[in-house]
């Protein structure tokens, strides 16, 4: 599946000067790294965000929001968020700080 090279480029605008960022090609999208732990994603138009699995509940009662499902398995902790909820208003910065909140209290791989 393709990504948007734009979304991806937001991201990179929002959260590159974070020490410890890194950029990976995974599950066919492009996925965000913050010292070692995925943060954030692009999946074809969407972001996948990890919330952590006490945020998701949550997160997925939020408009524009539903669960990150890889090949019919269920990531827990993780949520797909529409690319138009990130077009919104700090829809985008929002949203990476929920995921920062979670991966920030993980310890670095």
């Amino acid at each position: 599946m393709a990504f948007d090279e734009h979304l991806a480029e937001r991201i990179r605008d929002e959260i590159g000067d974070l020490p410890g960022v890194s950029a990976k090609r995974m599950f066919g999208s492009l996925v965000f790294l913050l010292h070692g732990n995925m943060l954030v994603g692009v999946s074809g138009d969407d972001m996948i965000a990890r919330v952590g699995p006490d945020a998701a509940d949550a997160c997925l009662a939020l408009p524009g929001t539903k669960v990150f499902d890889l090949t019919g398995k269920v990531m827990r902790g993780w949520v797909v968020v529409d690319g138009a909820v990130l077009d919104e208003d700090s829809g985008l910065t929002d949203w990476i700080g929920r995921a920062r909140e979670f991966v920030e209290a993980l310890p670095p791989k």
